[in-house]
This record gives structure tokens, C-alpha cells and sequence, in this order.
């Protein structure tokens, strides 16, 4: 039974049995897994703080040919973003973790979509601002997925959206310029919010604290990218609803 070891991020895990979890885990060059980590909720095992949702991890698994679960043998935890130095950032760990979890396919290999997770747990850790650092990942993640539209022209006229900014229609999932609106009326873009996904586009998550932003920004961006995300998905992530919740 071969033996596997490379980087991962821990998306979530559940309990077996008495004294076991299973572990679910994206790795860099594997694609994402489901293990077996033996022992895992006793008091002294060696798995203790190294499988928290959104742990990055160096992880050894034995993986046998047309068996669904591996077996995890060791982790070793490289950073956590239960570190962060914002403590908000800590509401969004289980929102991060369900995003990754819900688009990473089984054993397929998605070396950006780990890149990307990883990057943000380091920018959490430093301190990059929550609501930016949220917002520059569900755009990215989409982007990846090839379904967020272009922020660049009106998808009806061509037209420059950052001069009126704009509104995403939600019937085809596109972001239009008021003069194309038509009946759209799905969340709405300001300039700044347009201009704030471009520089985003070229930024690095540990820089997101040198872009503009402002509170309208990120509730434009947030209502626009919740109808994305909850369209391509079919449905509205748990970890939404428990946001929303905290916030009331």
C-alpha cells in the first residue's frame, strides 16, 4: 500500500466511531481526500490541533487502489489561521473551509484552488482585513471556476463598467451597464466596487489592506457574490447562513 506525503488544507472532519474522524483534506498535488485518521479524538493523539477546518498542514496518508477512504498516518501542522491577528477572521474559517469543500472535486488535482486556500490562510494570519480578505476569495474562487462575468464591458454594449458602474442580472448571471438593464434587478456594482475587482485581480491577498475600500463597497460586492455562488451551487452554504446570523 503506497505512501503519500505532500502539503494539504484540512476542510473539515466528522466523527467514526469511538475514537476516530474522518478528514477531509485538499493536498497540492492529489487532489482533495477523505482519510481515516485513527485515534483522533482521544485526549493525547497526535492529531490534536492539526485537523481545525482551514489548518495547513504537511500531511503522510497510505492510499489503496479503488478504496475510497486513505488512511492518514501523520500531520503536521504548518500554519493555522487560528493564529490570525484579526479575531474576526475567525467567523470566516468554516465559510472558507465549505467554499473550498464544495468546489474541489474528488481526487482531481486543482493546483490553483490549493494556492489560492493557501494564500488567504497566510493572509489571515497576518492580518489582512476580514470583509476584503472574504470578498477577494469568493472572487477569485469564482474566477478559477470560469463563471464570475467580466467586470471589464457591459456584456450587452461594450460599454466601460467603471464609468456608471452596474448591475448583475440574475437571470443570466452577467453584469450589465444601467443603459442595458432592461427588467434586471439583481445586486448592483458602484464604481468603486467595480474598481476594487480589478486591482484585486492583480493583488496579492496579503496586500489587500493598500486597495480603496468603504462599507458600501464590501456590501455591494458581498449581495452580488452571494447570488453568484448560490446560483452555481444550487444552493445557500451553511456556513452563509451562520454569517448572517452572527452578524444579527
Amino acid at each position: 500500500m503506497p505512501q503519500f506525503t505532500s502539503e494539504a488544507l484540512v476542510l473539515r472532519t466528522y466523527r467514526l466511531g469511538e475514537a476516530d474522524r474522518i478528514v477531509v483534506f485538499l493536498t497540492s498535488d492529489r487532489g482533495k481526500k477523505r482519510g481515516v485518521a485513527k485515534g483522533a479524538r482521544k485526549t493525547r493523539s497526535r492529531f490534536v490541533g492539526a485537523l481545525e477546518p482551514l489548518t495547513h498542514v504537511q500531511v503522510s496518508y497510505y492510499e489503496r487502489e479503488h478504496r475510497d477512504l486513505v488512511r492518514v498516518n501523520d500531520v503536521e501542522m504548518l500554519r493555522s489561521p487560528w493564529s490570525a491577528l484579526d479575531p474576526d477572521a475567525l467567523t470566516y474559517v468554516g465559510y472558507f473551509a465549505e467554499l473550498i469543500d464544495e468546489w474541489a472535486p474528488e481526487a482531481d488535482p486543482n493546483e490553483r484552488l490549493y494556492r489560492l486556500g493557501a494564500s488567504v490562510i497566510e493572509a489571515m494570519v497576518v492580518g489582512t482585513p476580514t470583509e476584503r480578505l472574504a470578498r477577494y476569495f469568493e472572487y477569485w474562487l469564482l474566477r478559477l471556476q470560469g463563471v464570475y462575468p467580466s467586470v471589464l464591458a457591459c456584456h450587452g454594449c461594450g460599454a466601460d463598467l467603471q464609468d456608471d458602474g452596474a448591475r448583475l442580472s440574475a437571470r443570466d448571471a452577467l453584469f450589465l451597464c444601467p443603459g442595458c438593464l432592461g427588467g434586471s434587478q439583481g445586486p448592483a456594482l458602484s464604481p468603486a466596487s467595480i474598481a476594487f475587482l480589478r486591482e484585486a485581480a492583480r493583488a496579492r491577498p496579503s496586500s489587500l489592506g493598500d486597495l480603496s475600500w468603504s462599507v458600501r463597497v464590501g456590501r455591494e460586492l458581498e449581495a452580488a457574490h452571494h447570488v453568484l455562488i448560490t446560483t452555481h451551487l444550487e444552493k445557500e452554504l451553511k456556513s452563509m447562513r451562520v454569517l448572517k446570523e452572527l452578524r444579527h
